[in-house]
């Protein structure tokens, strides 16, 4: 019986191997996203979830982070393959702006897609008596986690403004969900958030607490000078008690990954999230916002080889 085992064992170890040695290696795609009552990660689990069929192999996993600026570092050095970040830090990581995060340019980054507006959404509580940005003077508000691409915004739009850190009776550097939490509980005055329209957290708060979105106006977007930061509106009844359009400044999301991702991998990523957009759609209505035509325009970084293949198959590059 032994003498019998014996072959058996030595075929299945050899068929093991041969089998090992022909199938596909996983690849792996790491999604940096940004906090869990954000716009990044409910839209970064629904491209998981696409990847897992689109992309030959993939084994897609989705990672929190404290958003653009993490999400560009962490490219940069390889510890993922796709991340979410507002243009301006895209911008700035190319350069290699210290201030705003990036000791040196970040020059593996490539784009794979620009996606969605974020549109700064200053949110007052009604009876701080908040209704201008003039208002803030001495208040208390939550700029987002530190050095964040929300944080980034934030010093930018309130330099406009004319207002600067030092102008508020407080300060807190605080994820979306957590700032929120402050302002239900009257800790806070006002809460800069920079994401997609509708975003969770602010629809949460508006339900809780009576609220005022306060107008960032188009002179003040004009004064910022950067290209990146365009006038829009938050269009009436977005959120709870919001009974008219509010002026405000948007600034475009890229999805970005790194010189290191196979061409074929970039090509498959930018393929199955145009095909599936109703995907995104579904998971975040900023996802209702990205759209095949717009997925080249105003990049601060080259195009990744492979998306730039798939953008020339569909006709959106010559």
């Amino acid at each position: 019986m032994t003498r019998t085992r014996a072959p058996l064992c030595g075929l299945a170890l050899v068929a093991g191997l041969l089998f090992a040695a022909v199938a596909p290696a996983a690849q792996f795609i790491n999604i940096l996203t940004g906090g869990t009552s954000g716009v990044y990660y409910p839209l970064g689990v629904a491209l998981g979830k696409v990847f897992e069929t689109a992309v030959p192999d993939a084994r897609p996993s989705v990672q929190a982070t404290k958003a653009s600026v993490e999400n560009l570092n962490l490219l940069q050095a390889g510890r993922g393959e796709l991340g979410f970040s507002l243009g301006d830090a895209v911008s700035q990581a190319w350069a290699g702006n210290a201030e705003a995060g990036f000791k040196a340019p970040l020059k593996k980054l490539r784009a794979l897609a620009a996606i969605y507006p974020n549109y700064i959404q200053i949110i007052a509580a009604k009876d701080s008596g908040i209704r201008t940005l003039a208002d803030l003077k001495g208040k208390r508000i939550s700029v987002g986690a530190p050095k964040s691409g929300t944080e980034l915004n934030a010093r930018t739009v309130l330099a406009a403004a004319g207002l600067s850190y030092a102008d508020f009776a407080k300060v807190e550097y605080l994820p979306f969900g957590e700032s929120v939490e402050l302002m239900k509980n009257r800790q806070i005055d006002v809460t800069l958030q920079s994401a997609g329209l509708g975003v969770a957290s602010i629809r949460d708060l508006a339900t809780a607490v009576p609220i005022v979105v306060v107008p960032v106006p188009a002179d003040v977007v004009a004064k910022i000078g950067d290209s990146a930061y365009q006038p829009a509106e938050i269009p009436v009844a977005t959120y709870e008690g919001q009974d008219a359009t509010v002026p405000t400044v948007a600034i475009t999301n890229i999805l970005v990954t790194h010189s290191g991702v196979p061409d074929e991998v970039a090509y498959a990523m930018a393929k199955g999230l145009f095909e599936h957009l109703d995907q995104l759609a579904a998971a975040h209505a900023a996802g209702r916002a990205i759209k095949l035509e717009n997925a080249v325009k105003g990049l601060p970084i080259p195009l990744h080889p492979g998306a730039e293949k798939y953008y020339r198959e569909v006709g959106l590059l010559k």
